[in-house]
């Protein structure tokens, strides 16, 4: 037993698994308190919308206007009651927990899925320029400083009309329905976003790429004659895995935001789409006197959005081990 031990100690302590860079990051990630309580907080509002049905069939509301709630002036009767959690709409008398629950789906389905876009073009955009170089370098590059120079806002509400008017495909009298002004509208945003939000990202994977072009492995696997793709696929993207992350996870909370605004302008989603942003914008019109009609999807979007940047921000964090919080 005492010649085990004096060759145990001998030895040394028996060595350590090896993990992945992605693994040693999913471990901070899970030993990150504020990014765990992000992450609930992000959970509980996908399932609000993934359970929209159930959740509105379970508190007893539907997507029907109850006149027997408003005043002869089409004045809500009260804030809230037991038949309407959070009251109803002014004017119509559509039940605004309805809205609510609703309106969670279209943000996030925007945040996501613009996201995903903008950073799968970017990264393939920027890997391009970064790995082949020379005229397809400068050529990408200006296309990416002609798109930066654009201001968003002033294109957004400019593009979407139009992109309305030249595909809602209208009928004989000049109609478009507005179910498909809706649908138009929903993909208009996704575009708009992605258009504008994809040079930022390429330009990011252009310069890791140019640093990483040089690295020895990647040398290495050029001098071996491996093809282009391969190299990219194997060498080049592996290390470009967190800083996708990272830019996803930040991209995510700011398209929620812009969504909002947008809707707020008046030239985001529209009925019969519900969105967070539409209720702001009307609840905004009589806040002094029914306050929760706006406070609801306000608290909503920032605490969403707030847990939406905290987890990013945990993300970028855990996949940079010189920083630390």
């Amino acid at each position: 037993m005492i010649a085990a031990s004096e060759e145990d100690a001998a030895n040394g302590p028996a060595p350590r698994e090896g993990r992945s860079p992605m693994q040693i990051a999913l471990e901070r990630l899970r030993k990150d308190k504020i990014a765990m309580i992000s992450l609930g907080v992000i959970i509980i509002f996908i399932i609000i919308a993934i359970f929209a049905p159930l959740l509105v069939k379970i508190v007893g509301v539907d997507d029907q206007p109850d006149n027997a709630a408003l005043d002869f002036n089409g004045l809500p009767l009260f804030q809230t009651s037991g038949d309407h959690p959070f009251g109803v709409e002014s004017g119509t008398g559509y039940d605004l927990f309805y809205k609510w629950a609703y309106g969670a789906r279209p943000s996030l389905i925007i945040g996501i899925v613009a996201a995903a876009l903008t950073v799968f073009f970017g990264a393939i955009m920027g890997l391009i320029s970064g790995f082949l170089g020379g005229w397809v370098d400068r050529v990408i590059n200006w296309f990416v400083d002609f798109i930066l120079s654009l201001p968003f806002i002033l294109m957004a509400i400019g593009l979407v009309p139009i992109l309305i008017n030249r595909f809602g495909n209208p009928d004989s009298l000049g109609f478009v329905p507005p179910e498909r002004q809706a649908n138009i509208r929903f993909a208009a945003i996704i575009f708009v976003l992605v258009f504008f939000s994809w040079p930022t990202v390429a330009r990011l994977v252009r310069g890791e790429v140019l640093s990483l072009r040089e690295r020895e492995f990647v040398q290495a696997a050029r001098s071996l004659g491996m093809p282009t793709g391969r190299v990219i696929r194997k060498e080049l993207l592996p290390n470009l895995l967190g800083p996708i992350l990272v830019n996803l996870s930040v991209l995510i909370p700011g398209f929620i935001s812009a969504e909002a605004g947008l809707s707020y302008l008046g030239v985001g989603l529209q009925p019969p789409i519900n969105s967070w942003g539409q209720t702001i914008s009307a609840g905004a019109q009589q806040f002094d006197t029914y306050p929760l009609w706006m406070w609801i999807p306000a608290i909503s979007v920032s605490l969403l959005v707030l847990a939406l940047s905290l987890f990013g921000d945990a993300v970028s964090d855990a996949f940079n081990p010189q920083t630390r919080r």
